[in-house]
């Protein structure tokens, strides 16, 4: 792994076999830790750029990482479609190149699919999963609904600079990687995978998101063998962005209550 220090900020290159990513990596030596790791994985066409704001926060007082998967934030194209399995074992694989041990794994959009798999390949590695905006709605699994709600949290729900992030982030994902992995986002199901984790779960959305129903975020709660449910007032899709402040409050508040024990993974 090829590390480079860029401010507080570290930054590698991540490969597994033909797959290439980047770390992010916020570790201040000296400053006190109060609780686990944060680890935060972005959704289909975007790249860590739109985490940015909550990576910050959660920084101030854990070591806080994310991710740019293979395929995007400008890295190379894999040439072959990638499963949520893959992403999930690329998720684990860069943990384990940087040293990182039990950690609160953050999942946003398609994201969250790949850490539901990620805890489901590795049972215990992570002390709490936090699925943000979580798709896909069982009651929306068709492309064209999909695409009818990311237009409206687009035109309506969101702010100019989350829709800037988002939408150079797609440009530089092209649309040829994208429609290769919707697909796999479409196939998914995200409410029959999390039955099978027993890490706690925070299910948390932003409640004008058009994307994630309090309904799905419900169902997904009670299918959760160990699950909570919290909303951001006021917030659409990239609820991490527009309420930062609110989400890592919740997310800090989640990391205080028992989860998993903090035990090395096997």
């Amino acid at each position: 792994m090829t590390t480079t220090q860029v401010g507080d900020a570290f930054i590698s290159d991540v490969r597994l076999g033909d797959l290439v990513g980047r770390l992010y990596a916020s570790r201040r030596p000296g400053v006190e830790r109060s609780g686990p790791p944060m680890v935060l994985v972005h959704g289909i066409g975007v790249s860590h750029r739109y985490l940015n704001r909550l990576h910050r926060l959660l920084a101030e007082s854990a070591d806080t990482y994310s991710l740019d998967l293979p395929g995007f934030g400008g890295t190379p194209n894999p040439g072959r479609q990638l499963t949520v399995a893959d992403y999930a074992g690329f998720v684990l694989a860069a943990l384990d190149q940087a040293g990182v041990g039990p950690c609160v794994l953050i999942g946003h959009s398609m994201g969250v699919q790949f850490a539901v798999e990620a805890a489901r390949q590795q049972p215990g590695r992570f002390t709490q999963l936090v699925l943000m905006g979580p798709v896909v709605d069982e009651k929306r699994r068709t492309v064209a609904r999909q695409a009818l709600d990311l237009t409206l949290d687009c035109l309506f729900f969101e702010t100019a600079a989350s829709n800037f992030l988002v939408l150079t982030d797609y440009f530089r994902c092209g649309p040829r990687w994208y429609l290769t992995e919707l697909p796999v986002m479409m196939s998914y199901r995200t409410e029959e995978s999390i039955a099978e984790v027993a890490t706690p779960v925070l299910i948390l959305r932003g409640s004008r998101d058009p994307v994630a129903s309090r309904d799905w975020c419900r169902l997904l709660e009670q299918r959760a063998g160990d699950g909570e449910f919290h909303e951001i007032p006021g917030c659409g899709h990239v609820v991490q962005h527009a309420g930062a402040g609110r989400v890592a409050e919740a997310i800090q508040d989640f990391a205080r209550t028992p989860g998993n024990p903090l035990e090395a993974p096997a």
